[in-house]
């Protein structure tokens, strides 16, 4: 199983830039996201009906295929939990100063870590940046890091 930043589930369903690696990427192995990614993910569904790169009817047929698929197993949505935020808190505290880490981002570190996963999915490059402070390695195959 291997853990995708919303950054990377959402081009599952968009041809955003890297779509296609992202794709390969995910033909080979079972996809595992903290069940904040779901609610990214619908949030970055709902930005390219206001960016109106798709219509209502888009928009509508884009959920229901996230949702059918979700419904089959498609991604293992990961829960938030208290251990989860113990160990965002721990991160956080030991951070340098100079660290930008956005509290989404620290939710999917904290998640990925405290499941066992070694490395993490992702394009975010201020993502990619911390996981060294929650003993992860970050992986871009879209080949921007």
């Amino acid at each position: 199983m291997i853990y995708f930043d919303t950054s990377y589930v959402v081009r599952l369903y968009l041809e955003d830039p890297g779509w296609q690696e992202v794709r390969e990427l995910a033909a080979t192995d079972h996809i595992a996201c903290c069940l904040l990614g779901y609610a990214e993910a619908v949030a970055a569904f709902h930005r390219k009906l206001r960016e109106r790169v798709i219509d209502r009817a888009g928009l509508r047929a884009l959920l229901d295929q996230f949702e059918g698929e979700c419904d089959a197993g498609a991604f293992q949505w990961l829960p938030l939990s208290e251990v989860v935020a113990s160990r965002l808190r721990g991160a956080y505290a030991s951070l340098p100063e100079s660290a930008h880490l956005r509290a989404g981002d620290a939710i999917h570190l904290a998640c990925a870590a405290e499941n066992g996963f070694r490395e993490i999915y992702s394009n975010d490059q201020h993502l990619l940046v911390a996981t060294r402070h929650f003993s992860l390695r970050g992986v871009d195959v879209i080949g921007r890091s």
